[in-house]
């Protein structure tokens, strides 16, 4: 194979990539039509948490998805309830926040009062934040790390960043708005920008720009492991260009989300699963950093909801075994 205009090898974890798209999403299209376990027969799918393949049909971008689209779509709107959300990153955060202030607007947001909540929440023995990725506190000056993170939320609404987003000319462009706040390295700042281009704020193909977070990076090093010095996002680009033809070369059997490719985000994401699924399986290939364990467990707690996504994306999921299960 040839990226960035050079001859590159791929590793044996290269397949496994590849595989582990294949058996994820065999067993998410399996949970959606409501068939009993076991879904896999792949026994690191089975024994550990993986994400979705497709990172808007995990539970927590889906949950968010909802969020998104039940409410006001004015711009600030928008934006406030995906940056409250995402910043705790918790479905029961968020619902916890809604429960008791009801419809959550720009004009009536007060970063005291929610705080007041999430203080209550705290002392009742309650974890507000998801454990997924560490969110860093913003220099805001107060004690507790929920306040400052709150205080950032109303400093982006009032610089009337909203407003920016509608006129940024591309995914990049959001991507560097808000990699102007602070705490929001670039990891963040790229999460971010998927989940507002999820909205009606923005409107750019997914596969216009990718930055890669420090689990893909380990990822890309255990499947090209002689590509040093050629950039990330050109690996994970040619990933998505020519997925149909590694998973033929492959000769694996892979079922796509409702007639949608893998984009950037998600070939970036399944490097970061490839590196965790590399642990247990290509124990002795050398990553980012020195993890040899896989942490999470794999629980399936309950049958999956009838997926939903951007509307403006047009998949049909109601065409799915699981809606005719569901309805």
């Amino acid at each position: 194979m040839t990226i960035g205009g050079r001859k590159i090898v791929g590793s044996d974890v290269l397949a496994s990539y590849w595989k582990l798209a294949a058996e994820r999403q065999r067993v998410y299209h399996a949970r959606l039509a409501g068939e009993p376990e076991p879904w896999t027969d792949d026994e690191i799918v089975s024994q550990y948490r993986f994400t979705n393949a497709y990172r808007a049909a995990d539970r927590v971008s889906q949950d968010l998805i909802r969020v998104i689209y039940t409410g006001s779509q004015d711009p600030d709107d928008v934006l406030l309830r995906i940056l409250l959300y995402r910043f705790f990153n918790k479905p029961e955060t968020w619902q916890t926040i809604e429960g008791t202030l009801g419809e959550v607007t720009a004009a009536d947001f007060d970063a005291q009062a929610c705080g007041a909540i999430l203080d209550q929440a705290l002392a009742q023995g309650d974890r507000i934040y998801s454990a997924a990725y560490i969110v860093p506190p913003p220099p805001f000056g107060h004690q507790r790390k929920h306040r400052n993170h709150l205080v950032l939320v109303e400093t982006m609404i009032s610089d009337g960043l909203g407003q920016s987003l509608r006129q940024a000319a591309s995914l990049q462009d959001v991507f560097h708005l808000l990699l102007a706040y602070p705490s929001l390295g670039p990891f963040l700042a790229f999460q971010l920008t998927i989940d507002l281009n999820y909205s009606t704020l923005i409107d750019f193909d997914e596969d216009d720009f990718v930055v890669a977070g420090p689990g893909a990076l380990s990822g890309l090093a255990k499947c090209f492991p002689d590509a040093r010095g050629i950039p990330a996002s050109e690996l994970i680009r040619w990933m998505v260009d020519t997925q149909e033809q590694q998973l033929a070369h492959y000769e694996i059997d892979f079922q796509d989300l409702f007639g949608r490719r893998l984009k950037l985000i998600d070939c970036q994401n399944l490097f970061c699963e490839t590196d965790k699924y590399a642990r247990v399986a290509h124990p002795d290939v050398a990553g980012v950093g020195n993890r040899t364990r896989i942490k999470q467990q794999f629980i399936a707690n309950g049958p999956l909801s009838p997926p939903r996504f951007p509307p403006k994306w047009r998949l049909d999921p109601m065409s799915s075994p699981a809606a005719v299960n569901h309805g």
